[in-house]
């Protein structure tokens, strides 16, 4: 049976928003584009529905309901949560080299089950007890034993020409160690904008542009650095990807560009297009969420929209969608002041 999407059933075969020019920077849109904004209500209203403990399916929409979809808001991915509760905010009081090390301790493998793994046998993970031959021995245990280590959302470098080894969590390590025996937290505090950390992370052997981007939002979700989300942000691949879709013709304006100029007119656009979306306890998408955005409206649109493609390659979807039914309860940088608004809301 032929997937019919709520967003397909919106815009129909004679939207008039085909050609659409956004005049404000002289572009033209595809349908894609409307999809974008469609997209995060939707995906939204489902996040919200789960919070709120419905019964699923939470969404009408085949595609959602089969694939696999972050959500609108980054920090509120399950992996995100965890890192911002349970590595950053978990009730200890860590030194800024323990807060550093176990940030990208656990962003290096992304995976939640590694860290619990790690923690189960090391008790809390701090910089002042690393060794290394302790967390290469553990972590080369856990691939002997058949399990996955790293997860499948970002992909780190092997890094076996920068360092030398064979095995990628060897080479991941000595990346860590160096950058401590740099003193990085010291050229943290020095640092006066999300940019500079950026290029900071940048420095280093296998961090690439995505990752370091990346890197910097999670490392802001701590005390080490307070800087604005709407102050910087790095189109990664398949925010780029989304982006050729949702254009016809960016003209002279950059990835970034884009993506910053939907920020700044979400408000507009969801009225334009009589959308209700609910904002993250009223905070707005920052660069970082509609960066997001765009990587997940690629997904979405290889198959609501398969006429964008192109040559591109890996039109697929590759995750399904499974339910986990681990209740999570949400919490957010503090700085951000909308811990206690969700309390009174549950």
């Amino acid at each position: 049976m032929e997937q019919i999407s709520f967003i397909e059933k919106l815009i129909g075969e004679d939207t008039p928003f085909r050609n659409y020019e956004i005049k404000s920077m002289g572009i033209k849109a595809t349908p894609v584009y409307d999809a974008y904004w469609k997209f995060a209500v939707e995906r939204q209203n489902i996040f919200f529905k789960r919070f709120n403990h419905e019964n699923a399916p939470w969404t009408d929409d085949n595609i959602l309901k089969t694939y696999k979809f972050t959500n609108a808001y980054r920090a509120s991915d399950r992996v995100s949560q965890y890192l911002i509760k349970d590595v950053i905010y978990n009730g200890s009081d860590y030194s800024p080299e323990d807060m550093f090390f176990r940030i990208m301790l656990f962003k290096i493998f992304n995976k939640i089950e590694t860290w619990q793994y790690l923690e189960k046998n090391l008790g809390n993970i701090t910089f002042k007890d690393y060794k290394y031959n302790l967390y290469d021995n553990l972590l080369t245990k856990a691939l002997e034993d058949k399990n996955k280590i790293y997860s499948a959302a970002y992909i780190m470098p092997s890094g076996s020409k920068e360092f030398g080894n064979s095995k990628k969590h060897e080479n991941n390590l000595m990346l860590l160690e160096r950058m401590m025996r740099d003193n990085v937290i010291k050229k943290i505090a020095k640092i006066k904008k999300l940019k500079e950390l950026y290029e900071l992370l940048l420095s280093y052997p296998t961090i690439g542009s995505f990752l370091a981007f990346q890197y910097a939002i999670d490392l802001n979700y701590s005390e080490l650095c307070d800087f604005s989300e709407n102050t910087f942000v790095v189109a990664g691949p398949g925010a780029k990807r989304g982006i050729e879709k949702c254009f016809e013709d960016k003209g002279k304006y950059t990835y970034e560009d884009i993506i910053r100029f939907m920020a700044e007119h979400q408000e507009k656009e969801f009225e334009r297009l009589n959308l209700n979306f609910k904002s993250l306890w009223g905070r707005k998408l920052h660069l970082i969420d509609c960066q997001n955005l765009f990587c997940e409206t690629d997904k979405y649109s290889r198959v609501a929209f398969p006429q964008f493609d192109g040559n591109i390659k890996g039109k697929r979807i590759k995750q399904k969608f499974k339910v986990n039914n681990e209740v999570i309860h949400y919490f957010y940088p503090p700085k951000w002041g909308i811990n206690e608004v969700i309390v009174n809301k549950k």
